[in-house]
C-alpha cells in the first residue's frame, strides 16, 4: 500500500504539489481566523464573608479578617 502511493507521489508530482498547496493554503486561513486571546485575567480573587458578631464593632470585626 505504501509503495503504491511512493510510486504515485513520484509519478503524479503535479497532482501532490497542489495539494500540498491546497494543504498549506487551508492552514494559513486556520491560523488567520484562530481567536488569539493574549490578555490574561489580572484580577484579584476576592471572597465576601457575612456574618453576625453583636459583640464587636464593624472595625473590630474587619481586623479579624485575614489575607492569603
Amino acid at each position: 500500500m505504501i509503495n503504491k502511493i511512493i510510486a504515485f507521489s513520484i509519478k503524479q508530482k503535479i497532482v501532490i504539489g497542489f495539494f500540498i498547496l491546497i494543504l498549506i493554503l487551508l492552514g494559513i486561513y486556520s491560523a488567520v481566523k484562530l481567536p488569539i486571546d493574549a490578555v490574561p485575567d489580572i484580577t484579584n480573587n476576592q471572597i465576601q464573608i457575612i456574618t453576625s458578631s453583636p459583640t464587636l464593632s464593624p472595625p473590630k470585626s474587619n481586623g479579624l479578617s485575614f489575607t492569603r
